[in-house]
């Protein structure tokens, strides 16, 4: 069985922000010869903001931090799966309005709720 990591998208723009989201893992794939590694689902409006989740299959992860090497491994947050964030939101932080992403385990033990 694959592991997966779940993030959290909390996003002003749903249509923009998993478009995005949709060509830079696309991108990704290509770029470690993977297909159909990730998932992402509809979104549920509250607040004025989209709260969709995407569903990665770590393996590429694993991919890319061998790709990237050192590189990698000097993103900011603590583990594989933070640095994966950090590299995620620097590829769409450009293109896309107010988003943020979250590890979904994280966000559910977090006893501040949503942000």
């Amino acid at each position: 069985m694959q592991q997966r990591i779940s993030i959290n998208v909390s996003a002003i723009d749903y249509d923009k922000t998993s478009k995005e989201i949709n060509t830079q893992l696309t991108l990704l794939e290509e770029m470690v010869h993977a297909e159909n590694d990730f998932v992402v689902t509809d979104s549920e409006f509250a607040f004025g903001w989209h709260f969709f989740v995407v569903s990665i299959n770590k393996e590429i992860i694993h991919k890319l931090a061998e790709q990237m090497g050192s590189d990698f491994n000097k993103l900011k947050g603590k583990g594989m799966e933070k640095k994966f964030l950090t590299w995620l939101t620097k590829k769409m932080e450009q293109k896309t309005p107010r988003f943020k992403l979250a590890i979904k385990e994280e966000m559910e033990s977090s006893k501040y709720g949503i942000f």
